[in-house]
């Protein structure tokens, strides 16, 4: 190969190299006569056979096996290759050879160093009589004595160059020459042709799998499968040997490794860099993306993996900042080409949504365990606020049964003790649903507790309590109560009502509802309630219910009511008060069909012995 500073002409003369512009024209370079015509008629037919098998396909590996063969027609080589020109390293690759061993297959040439180098540079063909004579010449194969190199030139662009060698000296021909320069135009267009059509092709394969990767990615919710998923993905793009994907982590202001790939196997996370390290803190710092051919020629290069010569950080994007960097190495200089970066670039966006919506979602579900471990722990609170039994009289028995809408109520109950013959019957239900509902139902039960040892009747109990809400009155709070007084000695039972239901009254099987009302608790100040006494007999059945029971709905929307409960009531008045809460429930049950419930379901049951 020749030094690219050197005179072209003077070093055709020192080796014996021939070009176009010192030999005699097309015509003159053959013999005249009859076997003139009969070598211009070859020379025809051979270019049109070549034009025609190159028309014939576009893919370019079965394109350039075809010229090659073509060619040996007429030039009978051993050793063949066509090097193909890289335009952002300019540096010349070989595309296809013959007779090349595999080391030379992957040598990179730059324009203008060597034959091959030069003749890309000059855009003029070369045979080479005797290669020992070209000072600087590389010996690809030490066999080789002869050699000829044609420019490959498309649209007034080198493209690459067309190298054939020989074990002889003076082995080409004039005519070789003529007839390659020939040629070589319409080899270029057929590349250039397969090269568009294979770029048209890899653009739409890309595209479909940027729509599938897209679709897929938004799917994924766990941040490490996602993780892993977008590195096995971004394979189908990209023939990567090491990937990192690395995330801010704002409080620390550092870059944390979350996922990491290198040579097939995954690798353990955790690594973490200042913000301003590296080629990745160059892509935050500057916020685009970064593609170095070779990080030993470039300064900013963080050393992680000794392995690594060329490297591409992509940022990404989320509402107009950055949350993290792709980070892909490979360990051969220059890998990464420009499509590879637009390729990626279009993604990340999609990528960088993906992962905070898992983010977000990650976020979502520890505040939902977190809420879930509260309102077990309100549960248990809740339950705990219950009576754990039912007061024990002579002449009657009392049973309850309790089931909320969701994980805690709104409904409560108790049995408040006065003494060895007195017990109150609680039945509330305070608005709303869930913690609310739940806490300010402990308030009330709270407050109630509190005045027990004042042994009011219902009627001043439910005053008393009113005002207590008053005092403590918290928007759109209120609470509907039924207070009743048992008194076992005379067995009479003595009602007030705060908005509830009625409690239903079976005795001989006719029933009857106690018609107490009242305002709500904590809705109006200065408000007196009406009691009602009950003397009983027995076998009398009462039975107080919050509206979750005569509310409760089937499929068909219809409503439980109050006329079926009486009905079921009086049906098995003469169960015990346990039995009747149960199979009350039971029914309710039946009645829904498997429907879920909308609120909180108590029963409170008072038979009379």
């Amino acid at each position: 190969m020749s030094d690219p500073g050197e005179n072209p002409q003077m070093l055709h003369e020192q080796a014996g190299i021939e070009s176009p512009s010192a030999q005699p024209s097309a015509v003159s370079a053959f013999p005249s006569g009859g076997k003139f015509a009969t070598t211009e008629a070859r020379d025809i037919a051979f270019l049109l056979e070549l034009t025609e098998t190159l028309n014939t396909t576009l893919d370019l590996r079965t394109l350039l096996n075809r010229a090659a063969e073509l060619i040996r027609r007429v030039v009978p080589f051993r050793i063949f290759a066509i090097l193909l020109l890289d335009e952002s390293s300019q540096e010349l690759r070989m595309r296809f050879q013959i007779g090349h061993t595999p080391e030379i297959e992957r040598l990179r040439i730059r324009v203008g160093e060597g034959v091959v180098g030069q003749v890309a540079r000059s855009r003029q063909a070369m045979l080479i009589n005797d290669v020992s004579q070209v000072e600087g010449y590389i010996p690809a194969n030490e066999c080789v004595r002869s050699e000829l190199t044609v420019p490959l030139v498309n649209k007034n662009r080198v493209i690459g160059v067309l190298d054939i060698e020989s074990e002889e000296r003076n082995f080409f021909r004039t005519e070789h020459l003529q007839l390659l320069t020939l040629t070589a135009s319409r080899i270029a267009q057929a590349i250039q042709n397969a090269r568009l059509y294979s770029r048209v092709t890899r653009q739409t394969q890309t595209l479909e799998v940027l729509n599938e990767i897209s679709v897929e990615l938004t799917s994924i919710l766990d941040l490490d499968k996602l993780f892993e998923r977008i590195g096995l993905l971004l394979r189908r793009l990209i023939d990567y040997q090491m990937f990192s994907i690395m995330l801010i982590d704002e409080r620390r202001q550092r870059l944390v490794t979350r996922y990491r790939w290198r040579f097939g196997q995954t690798a353990l996370p955790g690594q973490w860099l200042p913000l301003d390290a590296g080629l990745v803190g160059a892509a935050i710092r500057e916020w685009r993306p970064i593609n170095v051919p070779d990080v030993h020629k470039d300064p900013r290069y963080h050393l992680i993996n000794p392995e690594t010569r060329s490297e591409m950080v992509i940022p990404l994007f989320y509402k107009n900042r950055v949350i993290g960097v792709l980070d892909l190495e490979h360990v051969r200089a220059g890998f990464f080409q420009e499509r590879h970066e637009r390729t990626l670039t279009t993604l990340a966006a999609q990528i960088a949504i993906a992962i905070e919506n898992a983010r977000l979602y990650q976020q979502v579900l520890r505040h939902e365990q977190q809420l879930e471990r509260d309102l077990q722990m309100a549960r248990e609170v809740q339950l705990r606020l219950l009576p754990a039994k039912c007061p024990q009289h002579r002449n009657a028995e009392l049973a309850a049964r309790f089931l909320p809408a969701r994980s805690i109520g709104g409904d409560l109950y108790d049995f408040l003790e006065y003494d060895a013959n007195h017990s109150a019957i609680v039945l509330g239900d305070v608005s709303g649903k869930a913690a609310p509902a739940a806490l300010f139902a402990a308030l009330v039960s709270g407050i109630m507790r509190s005045a027990t040892n004042q042994q009011f009747s219902p009627g001043q109990m439910l005053a008393h309590l009113n005002d207590a809400l008053q005092e403590r009155k918290l928007e759109s709070q209120y609470v509907t109560m039924l207070f009743a007084l048992w008194n076992d000695e005379n067995r009479t039972l003595q009602v007030a009502n705060a908005g509830a239901i009625p409690p239903i009254f079976c005795r001989g099987g006719e029933v009857t509802a106690l018609r107490a009302e009242g305002f709500p608790l904590g809705m109006f100040g200065d408000v007196s309630y009406e009691e009602f006494t009950v003397a009983t007999q027995p076998g009398d059945a009462f039975v107080f219910v919050s509206d979750g029971i005569t509310d409760a709905e089937n499929a068909q929307g219809e409503m439980y009511g109050t006329e079926r409960l009486t009905g079921f009531l009086c049906s098995h008045r003469n169960l015990p008060a346990i039995e009747i809460a149960d199979a009350i429930f039971a029914d309710v049950a039946r009645f829904q069909g498997g429907k879920d419930r909308f609120d909180d379901e108590t029963i409170l049951v008072l038979r009379v012995l």
